[in-house]
């Protein structure tokens, strides 16, 4: 073999990179496409790498961003690798072809994970499959928690999400030289990676940097500008330093990952308590992204949206939060409305079109369909361009999990038969099941037709795991119909926290419950 084949090499606007032979793709890993956000860049927005001479080695994936690890709750489900060093904003590419010419779609990845959590190191997003199937895979790293979605008044909000602006800019303007078409980009991401991914569809600035998006179990969002002061301020708090960018910045991250953790500990989608997001910012967001792609933004940007039957069971099944919710039984679902917003005849609905489920289902859908399927189901109701949307539906093997939040990423990667993806859906995931979902993925990044017919006044939804791959028309709208507008009298009291939210975190916390999980 000869070096050339050994170690395939590729340019970019700032270098040359010397990549890895492996499974008969090439691929190239910790690109830097910004500089290294620490220093006198930290909290600022991204700026360009330093170029360097000669040809930079990319066998090895770059540096995570500073994250706080999962409980030990969560990490039996979870993996999150830590990779320590400065230069945190690089990314990776997965090519069939690192030629110049080839105009191969390419696929870009934003991971999940509360924007708290998660790298383009995760082995479940190994890209060799989509290379392997001839799409140039790109997945990237982009800052965290208060480092990346805190707000604050001496700096422009959302340097995370800048940090993913930049990396498609680079996608932009290096991707053919790894034998992908500038004109072809399809933007795909996961819970949080999906509010990111809807975001910058809708931004001003990524026009013409996006021709398709795929957003899995996150809606395009914007969280309440207070909702994240409310986090700084109280790690400012713990901290005992000024909510302002220049005395986080001088905080050794340890302590400031430490203090972070400890405020979050209420931010889950079922507690809703204080948490990092996406904040309208009068740039990069100038409005709520969902309003703006309801009004038009993005025009000629085809979606793919999707979901997992049972996404709530991933943050409730760790530490054992299923069973104490369900005693809680009527104060739970109190807090389910205060956190929902919601008019007592919600639950009921739920009840009555599922008088087997108990309170921690009940609560569990509730909450999903207010914070996920209704904006999505709003969102492909409101563009002009195509929208094919689907439903993840096969249950793990682990007990309790159900089609859980992340359960499908094993499938659209085709990864299944990784330790890392066996964490989450226990032994015998069906081959066959992969098969179908990454295939249309594929098909879906290729040409935009995933393979079943595009969103209608019907609403077919293509189901994946409830047996062979079929379209259900009108799957969860008997659900979705019980979110009409609550007159206000009837709704509870929009408070920082409701008496009644209040009183479940209380019990969760005698419990046990928030401790461990």
């Amino acid at each position: 073999m000869t070096a050339e084949r050994e170690y395939p090499v590729a340019s970019t606007a700032y270098g040359a990179v010397r990549g890895r032979w492996e499974k008969g793709v090439a691929v190239f890993r910790g690109i830097p496409y910004a500089a290294p956000p620490f220093g006198p860049r930290r909290f600022r927005p991204p700026a360009p790498p330093e170029p360097w001479d000669g040809v930079r080695d990319a066998g090895a994936f770059g540096p995570t961003a500073p994250k706080p690890p999962y409980s030990a709750a969560f990490a039996e489900y979870l993996s999150d690798p830590d990779i320590e060093g400065d230069d945190c904003l690089n990314l990776n590419v997965w090519t069939p072809d690192p030629a110049p010419g080839a105009r191969l779609p390419v696929l870009v990845w934003l991971h999940g994970g509360a924007l708290t959590r998660g790298s383009s190191a995760v082995p479940v997003y190994d890209g060799s499959t989509f290379a392997r199937d001839g799409v140039v895979f790109v997945s990237l790293n982009y800052r965290l928690g208060v480092e990346g979605y805190g707000l604050f008044p001496d700096t422009p909000a959302n340097p995370g999400l800048r940090d993913q602006l930049a990396a498609l800019a680079w996608v932009h303007a290096s991707i053919a030289a790894f034998g992908g078409d500038p004109g072809r980009v399809t933007l795909a991401g996961q819970s949080a990676g999906a509010i990111s991914a809807g975001a910058l569809v809708a931004a001003p600035q990524s026009r013409g940097l996006i021709r398709r998006a795929v957003l899995q179990s996150g809606p395009p969002e914007s969280t309440e500008r207070d909702k994240v002061r409310r986090v700084v301020r109280r790690m400012a708090a713990r901290l005992k330093v000024p909510a302002t960018a220049e005395a986080f910045a001088a905080v050794d991250r340890g302590q400031l990952l430490r203090a972070q953790a400890d405020v979050g500990r209420l931010s889950s989608p079922a507690l809703g308590g204080p948490a990092f997001g996406i904040v309208v910012d009068g740039d990069l967001v100038p409005r709520d992204p969902l309003d703006a792609l309801t009004d038009g933004a993005a025009p000629g940007v085809t979606l793919m949206t999707g979901w997992t039957r049972d996404e709530y069971r991933l943050w409730l099944v760790p530490g054992g939060l299923t069973e104490r919710v369900d005693r809680l039984g009527a104060v739970a679902l109190a807090g389910a409305m205060a956190r929902c917003r919601c008019g007592s005849e919600v639950p009921r609905g739920y009840r009555a079109l599922h008088p087997g489920a108990g309170t921690a289902e009940t609560v569990g859908q509730m909450v999903t369909d207010h914070l996920l399927r209704t904006p999505l189901h709003r969102l492909s109701d409101g563009r002009a361009e195509p929208s094919y949307v689907y439903e993840f539906a096969w249950p793990s093997g682990r007990p309790g999990l159900g089609a859980c939040h992340a359960l499908e990423l094993g499938f659209v990667f085709d990864s299944g038969d990784s330790p890392d993806a066996r964490k989450l859906a226990g032994e015998g995931a069906p081959q066959e099941l992969a098969d179908a979902m990454h295939g249309a993925w594929v098909r879906f990044v290729t040409d935009g037709d995933p393979g079943w017919e595009p969103w209608g006044p019907h609403h077919p939804v293509q189901v994946y795991g409830d047996g062979a791959p079929h379209v259900v028309p009108g799957l969860r709208d008997r659900e979705l119909s019980l979110w009409t507008p609550v007159p206000a009298t009837e709704r509870p009291p929009r408070t920082r926290q409701s008496p009644e939210l209040r009183a479940v975190v209380r019990r969760l916390r005698r419990s046990g419950a928030l401790r461990r999980s």
